[in-house]
């Protein structure tokens, strides 16, 4: 009995020890695998940076200089043939053969008390171990001061990684909201942290044109700018005759070339989007004669215009194809990559229809409905693209009236999009709205900044990109979108971004059955600390009530509360006041008293208030029924 009662608690310190060791391993995204061991390396000045050729000396460069300012510690670099291999050491080496689980982004690091190693195929995955190796240090290592006092130590780890997807990307809308090119350096260093490798810049739409275009000075002369207006978005006043276009911006060239610099020396490709031929209004302000019928066209400011004002290029008209070569032309030089983005979505055909011009395209051309004259133009785009040595992407609408024939399909209106493109034999990007679009609600609607429909953090974890009966072969990989009608500023976006962000990240890197929710959120609130020595914003809506109301049998309401996050008290209230840990604590649906017209919840953990109070008046039950949330 004696010799089984040891036995047990031998295997709870070893469990208990296991978990310790564990728990200091909170990399997002969750890498492949990962032993943990005792021990820690320690860095101090006398460290050296060893590397075998120039790519792993750019990242060994990289590092420290990520490191540099919070730690206060300059290191030596040093060529392997030159190191001695006797003091302690940091070494970052490309293999001269080549690893073939790792792929071209995968990597190892192993940590021990004397050595670290960085191993990887490429200097991509040499950056991803870096990455990896930065997160394991204490939070204060993101401060942008120099922090004193703090023990900078790495728990030993081996760790083997690399991506599910070759594509794992962010996109930014700077059309509704014009963000700075010093904000945009910013916004790839995140992306950077957390391994994604694409930033899809959205460039233009009928807020603004935001990109220099030699060729086509007005485009940004005219529509780069609109009337200034605050608040809720598609309740503005159209901009008047004479009113000043003051609010807006644009990249120039110059601009562009240093955010790709910037953006190469992360491992991130720019996909550069020009929407069209929809979504179109600002480049109608510039040039009236790209539309069907003309007219005093203006930057759109935030009011309700679709289907009321043309924003579309004109396919009838020969022009529209004339500057979209010129625009391509200057796009296909300024990036590198071999993609561009067209657009292609949410083009309202009517006044097409009505149009002179394009019905005689229409029977020129033998195009027997707009859906056709629609694909008659993306295919055209695509050649255009093909042309200067580029390949195609659009939004799913492509999908309408017939795909072009090499074009790569983005999935925004959900899955099935992407799952016809694939067995049509396309490649796919998978960005459905509900797991992928963070500017949507992700706690309840009533205790967040106005926005449109709701894609909660959990959510956005649960996403597979592989539907059943897919060829995963298609599919490349996926992305986070964020649109910023309802987006101002940068305090903002990065509460809106983050921490779903951390969410796509592991749902496109991290294998699929090595993910889970709980174990998940554990290590994204370690970022969180993280994230406040940064002074980057987030959002705590996971930790918030929420409110489902159903019936029972008898047609009773019926109020439930759960968590997004698991391990939180819930405390609610009929009355007025807002309740604390003083109040009753939820356990299961509740019935609503007699006279009761608002029900309040809130959120504690260990005592401590976590979560925000929601609220929902007797008066809405039906309305969130319908709603869901």
């Amino acid at each position: 009995m004696l010799k089984r009662l040891l036995l047990i608690i031998i295997i709870g310190i070893v469990c208990t020890l296991a978990y310790a060791q564990d728990s200091l391993n909170n990399i997002i995204p969750k890498p492949v695998a990962v032993k943990s061991f005792p021990g820690h390396f320690t860095l101090t000045s006398d460290v050296f940076l060893v590397y075998n050729n120039d790519s792993s000396k750019s990242v060994a460069q990289f590092f420290k200089e990520t490191i540099a300012v919070s730690t206060g510690i300059s290191f030596e670099l040093i060529h392997e043939n030159q190191f001695l291999g006797k003091q302690k050491s940091i070494r970052f080496y490309l293999s001269s053969l080549r690893d073939s689980t790792l792929g071209s982004e995968g990597y190892k690091l192993q940590v021990n008390a004397n050595c670290i190693e960085i191993t990887a195929n490429t200097a991509g995955g040499l950056f991803y171990g870096m990455q990896s190796l930065v997160q394991l240090l204490p939070a204060e290592v993101m401060s942008a001061k120099t922090k004193s006092g703090v023990a900078w130590t790495i728990p030993c780890v081996d760790i083997v990684d690399y991506p599910r997807f070759a594509w794992r990307g962010m996109m930014l809308d700077v059309c509704r909201h014009f963000f700075p090119k010093e904000y945009i350096k910013k916004y790839l260093d995140n992306m950077a942290r957390y391994k994604y490798n694409v930033f899809h810049w959205h460039l233009t739409d009928d807020q603004g044109w935001r990109i220099e275009i030699k060729s086509f000075p007005r485009l940004t002369q005219i529509g780069g700018w609109r009337a200034p207006r605050m608040g809720e978005w598609w309740t503005q006043t159209p901009q008047a005759d004479g009113e000043q276009s003051t609010y807006g911006g644009f990249y120039t060239k110059e601009d562009v070339k240093e955010i790709l610099d910037y953006a190469a020396a992360r491992n991130i490709t720019v996909l550069p989007e020009i929407d069209v031929p929809g979504h179109s209004l600002a480049a109608l302000a510039a040039y009236p004669e790209l539309s069907c019928f003309g007219g005093n066209f203006k930057p759109n400011v935030g009011d309700k215009f679709y289907k009321k004002m043309e924003n579309s290029l004109c396919i009838g008209n020969e022009c529209s194809f004339e500057l979209m070569d010129s625009v391509l032309t200057e796009i296909a030089a300024m990036f590198p990559g071999k993609y561009i983005h067209i657009g292609g979505d949410e083009c309202y055909k009517g006044y097409w229809e009505k149009c002179p011009k394009c019905k005689a395209r229409m029977k020129t051309d033998s195009i027997s409905s707009l859906e056709g004259l629609q694909s008659y133009f993306i295919h055209r785009m695509e050649q255009l693209v093909i042309s200067k040595g580029k390949r195609m992407i659009g939004w799913d609408e492509i999908l309408e009236g017939g795909l072009a024939p090499e074009a790569t399909v983005m999935s925004w209106r959900g899955l099935k999009g992407g799952v016809n493109a694939a067995n049509m034999g396309h490649n796919v990007i998978m960005t459905p709205d509900k797991y992928c679009y963070l500017d949507l609600y992700q706690g309840d609607p009533d205790v967040e900044y106005k926005t449109y429909s709701i894609n909660r953090l959990s959510t956005t974890y649960s996403l597979n990109p592989v539907p059943e009966g897919i060829d995963k072969k298609f599919i490349l990989g996926g992305q986070a979108n964020v649109w910023t009608e309802n987006i101002p500023n940068t305090r903002h976006l990065e509460y809106m971004v983050w921490p779903r962000a951390f969410a796509v990240s592991e749902v496109f890197w991290t294998p699929q059955e090595s993910r889970n929710w709980h174990d998940f959120t554990r290590r994204m609130e370690t970022h969180f600390t993280r994230f406040d020595q940064a002074q980057i914003n987030y959002s705590l809506s996971s930790f918030d009530p929420v409110i489902r109301v159903n019936k029972n049998n008898e047609g009773n309401y019926l109020i439930s509360v759960n968590t997004e996050v698991s391990g939180l008290d819930i405390y609610y209230s009929f009355e007025g006041p807002d309740p604390d840990s003083f109040y009753p604590l939820y356990s299961q649906p509740l019935t609503i008293p007699k006279g009761a017209d608002t029900f309040k919840a809130v959120t504690y953990r260990n005592g401590k208030k976590i979560g925000k109070v929601v609220s929902l008046k007797m008066k809405d039950l039906d309305k969130r029924i319908r709603q869901g949330y």
